[in-house]
Order: C-alpha cells, then sequence, then structure tokens
C-alpha cells in the first residue's frame, strides 16, 4: 500500500504539471466535437457536439474587436463548449441546457478552471487512498447493463470509486463536482463494451483496450489538474453561466440581453443524446434501463429523434396547425405527410413525420424566445445539419431561417461547410445532405 499511495502523490506532483497550452492560432472552420478532444477542460467528456472550441475563440475574438464589449449566449449550451471558449477570451456568455445530466457535466467543468490545484491534487489523493482501501463489494442485483459492459472484478473497482465517493465525497461543493466528473469520465475506458461514433453504447461489440478502474482515475485526474494549470496560466476568467432551462421558455434570474448567439441545435437526424448518456446514467443509478431515460432526459429535451415522438403520441395535424409554423407550414405539411405515407412501407415504421414537425415547433419557439434577448445588432449563427429521413428532405436552413425571420429577426443567410451523407457505405438513401452557419440578423 505504502509503494501504491507513493505512486500516486508522484503523479499528482505540480511541479511535473505540462505548460500551458497555446491558443496563438484559430482555425476558421467549425469543425465537429472530435476536434474538441484534443483540447484542455474540452477532453474531459466526451460528448456531441456542432463546433470545435477553437472556431468558437475565433468568431469571439473577431466580434469582441468589432464592438468591444460583448456577452454571448448559447441556448444549446451542451458541456460547454462555447461558454469555455468564451471564458478562455475573458469574454461573459450564458448557456442553457435542458439535459439534466450534461448539465452537470458542463457545471463541473465551468467550475473547476477556477479552483485551486493543489488543494484538489489533495482532495483526489485522499479520494483514492480511501476507494483502494475500501472493502470490494457489488450491489446485490447490479444493472443488466453495467453486467453487460464490465467484467466483475472491473465492476468491482468502479463500484469503490462510486461508494467511496457517495459515502464521504459528495458534498455540494465545485471540488466533489470535479471528482464525480472524473469518475464518470472513465467508464467508457474501463469498458469492454465498444461505443458507436454518436456514444450509444455497443454491449456486444467486445474492444481490446481496457483501463484498470485505479489506473483511469490517476490518469484521468492528472489529465484534470494540468488542464486546470493550464487554463489558469492562460487567465481563463470566470464569466460564464450555465443554466438548466429550456431554450424554448428559457427562465433567467434578471432581464438579459446579449451581442451574440453562438450554438448547435440538434440537427433532426433521430439522434438520441438520451441514450448517449445511458451508461454514465446507469452507473450512478438515475436511471435503470433504457426506458427510463424518456421520464429522466428525454422529455426535456428538443424534439429531434423519432423515440421522443413516438413517445409523446404526438399528432400530426395538431403539430401542423400551430402558428409559430405558419411561415413553413405548406412546405413542412408536404413533406411530413409524405413521411406519414412512407412509414407505412418501411419495417421500423419510425414516427418521422411527428418528428419532422415537433422539432421546426420547437426550433420556432426557440427564435420567438431569443428575439427579445437578442441585441438589435447581434451576431447569430446557428451551425446546422439537414435531414431526410426515409429519403424525404428536411430543408432545415431554408425552414429554420424563415422562422427566425418571422419572430422578429431581420434576415439570414446560409453557409455551408461540407457534405454529409457521402462516406457512409449503409447509408440508407442517397439525398445530398449538407452541414453549415446559419447567420441571422438581430
Amino acid at each position: 500500500m505504502k509503494s501504491e499511495l507513493s505512486y500516486q502523490h508522484s503523479l499528482f506532483d505540480l511541479s511535473n504539471l505540462p505548460p500551458a497550452v497555446s491558443h496563438a492560432k484559430y482555425n476558421t472552420r467549425s469543425g465537429t466535437f472530435v476536434d474538441n478532444m484534443r483540447l484542455p477542460v474540452h477532453r474531459w467528456f466526451r460528448y456531441s457536439a456542432g463546433f470545435s472550441a477553437d472556431w468558437v475563440r475565433y468568431l469571439v475574438r473577431q466580434e469582441k474587436d468589432l464592438k468591444g464589449t460583448l456577452r454571448v449566449l448559447d441556448p444549446f449550451a451542451g458541456v460547454g463548449t462555447t461558454l469555455l471558449a468564451c471564458d478562455a477570451e475573458q469574454v461573459e456568455s450564458v448557456g442553457f441546457e435542458t439535459h439534466p445530466f450534461i448539465h452537470r457535466v458542463s457545471r463541473a467543468k465551468l467550475q473547476a478552471i477556477h479552483l485551486n490545484v493543489e488543494s484538489l491534487a489533495s482532495l483526489m489523493v485522499h479520494f483514492l487512498e480511501d476507494a483502494l482501501a475500501a472493502k470490494p463489494r457489488l450491489p446485490d442485483k447490479a444493472a443488466v447493463l453495467l453486467s453487460k459492459c464490465y467484467a466483475h472484478n472491473t465492476l468491482v473497482k468502479l463500484n469503490a470509486l462510486k461508494e467511496t465517493y457517495l459515502s464521504e465525497y459528495s458534498s455540494p461543493t465545485p471540488e466533489s463536482e470535479v471528482l464525480w466528473l472524473v469518475v464518470t469520465s472513465i467508464l467508457r475506458s474501463c469498458s469492454c463494451a465498444g461505443t458507436a461514433q454518436w456514444q450509444y453504447v455497443l454491449p456486444n461489440k467486445k474492444k481490446k483496450k481496457i483501463l484498470d478502474p485505479f489506473q483511469a482515475f490517476r490518469l484521468k485526474a492528472s489529465e484534470v489538474l494540468g488542464d486546470i494549470h493550464n487554463a489558469q496560466q492562460a487567465r481563463w476568467a470566470a464569466k460564464s453561466r450555465m443554466l438548466l432551462t429550456d431554450a424554448r421558455v428559457p427562465q433567467t434570474p434578471k432581464e438579459m440581453h446579449f451581442d451574440a448567439v453562438i450554438t448547435s441545435p440538434p440537427y433532426p437526424n433521430n439522434y438520441d443524446y438520451s441514450d448517449a448518456t445511458r451508461l454514465e446514467m446507469t452507473f450512478w443509478g438515475e436511471i435503470s434501463n433504457w426506458g427510463d431515460l424518456h421520464q429522466a432526459v428525454r422529455k426535456y429535451l428538443v424534439c429531434s429523434c423519432s423515440q421522443h415522438s413516438a413517445a409523446e403520441r404526438l399528432v400530426l395535424e395538431d403539430l401542423l396547425k400551430e402558428d409559430v409554423l405558419k411561415p413553413i407550414r405548406d412546405d413542412l405539411t408536404v413533406a411530413c405527410r409524405r413521411l406519414a405515407t412512407v412509414r407505412l412501407s418501411r419495417g421500423g415504421r419510425k414516427s418521422y413525420h411527428t418528428m419532422a414537425a415537433a422539432y421546426f415547433l420547437d426550433l420556432g419557439r426557440v427564435f420567438q424566445a431569443l428575439r427579445p434577448l437578442c441585441a438589435d445588432d447581434s451576431t447569430i449563427c446557428f451551425v446546422i445539419g439537414d435531414s431526410a429521413p426515409y429519403g424525404v428532405h428536411l430543408k432545415v436552413d431554408q425552414w429554420l431561417g424563415d422562422l427566425a425571420v418571422a419572430a422578429g429577426f431581420k434576415s439570414y443567410r446560409f453557409e455551408k461547410i461540407r457534405d454529409r451523407n457521402v462516406k457512409w457505405h449503409n447509408r440508407k438513401h442517397r439525398m445530398p445532405l449538407k452541414e453549415g452557419r446559419l447567420w441571422i440578423k438581430g
């Protein structure tokens, strides 16, 4: 045990931390969340985002130079990509997020970069000491998903980390939230189950590289401490706020006005954001099975997957009658009714018809909520992608732009970044798709 603890202290030795990362160069492409996995702080937890943090910093710096002072809003803040980029540029920002688990992840990251590194390192050492000394055990009945994703010995060690945290370290402090995030962030690297590109866990797909939980904790803790040190060396500011609120009907503590909105809403491409955190939420006991996801998470989100619209038992004609959809009702009705017909000939019979209508209704409400929050000369950028469920094209850039103008914004233009649906061998249709930036004038 002595040699084990000696190794821990040497690992967390602050004199061995790497130098601060330079952000002198900024790329000019939006990119994807994959870019963020190479960036300090952003890389702590892998979650889908619509753009790279470096690109946000580039845009924020441009706007700051142009306007002098700047306040930025991200109404779909996710794990804090925009907010962390704004902190790095010493710009005030606010984020809205309705996914409770992801809100906690982002809040932990935002708070962490301003903590005392030495105190946090000491806390991590003591936490690991206590977890190593804990008597290994498992609950009488572990969740089915966990038993499929972890070897028995691995699950015993992970449970030692979890029980140690819950019994001794779960006080509501920024430091304890960082501990929670470190444990949460190692769950995939310790699992024998594969992970799909968009973070769906694949229990039947096994991977070869699996980390021991205690070793994984050491590695992640060291990364976190180094990144916090680097952020402080680079003088990141504490000017961001993350709110657990819905962008369709945001509840803000006071009247706010923003000079810029930088965000990427969910795409209408049937990606289930709630399922992306199923493993982590199961581990912490927040859900027991896949069926729990709707009440725990999905019902709070913008409707962008058929699982959501099916669970809500949405009725197409009721959705299309909503006044918010009036600017695009004719085109949207044609597309949705075609989807309602096509789905009957498909094996899954997925409810894309109601999903599509609910998606644009939700985004229309977002634009209506944003209009009074945005200054008249504000810069608004939505990174978006179109979709073609069952081969029926949804004109996302045009329809969202029309909804924005109907909500009171002046105008819009679309800037294409790249083609989509061109490299997958198993793609379901040949409809050319695109991703890009929807620029809206305040």
